[in-house]
């Protein structure tokens, strides 16, 4: 899966899930984390990325480095896929 794929379809996630449609508040590099979902929607995330990219999230991969904005979760997904190939 390509990576223009892979954010296209977290951005859809999220700014349908928690952003009631407004594309603009979402940015690549803003925290998600209390601008744009808050613990519950972590774990919201969490089973989307799991369900959606058919990867496993250890809980080792839960910090910023990966989770905290759309361009690190991204590229998170993108090295779990790559690493399954």
């Amino acid at each position: 899966m390509e990576t223009t794929d892979i954010d296209r379809e977290i951005r859809e996630f999220l700014v349908r899930n928690f952003l009631f449609g407004r594309t603009e508040a979402l940015r690549d590099d803003v925290s998600l984390l209390g601008n744009v979902i808050d613990s519950t929607g972590a774990l919201e995330l969490v089973a989307f990325l799991q369900d959606r990219f058919g990867i496993t999230l250890e809980d080792e991969d839960m910090v910023p480095e990966n989770m905290d904005s759309v361009r690190n979760v991204v590229t998170y997904v993108k090295r779990k896929l790559d690493s399954k190939a």
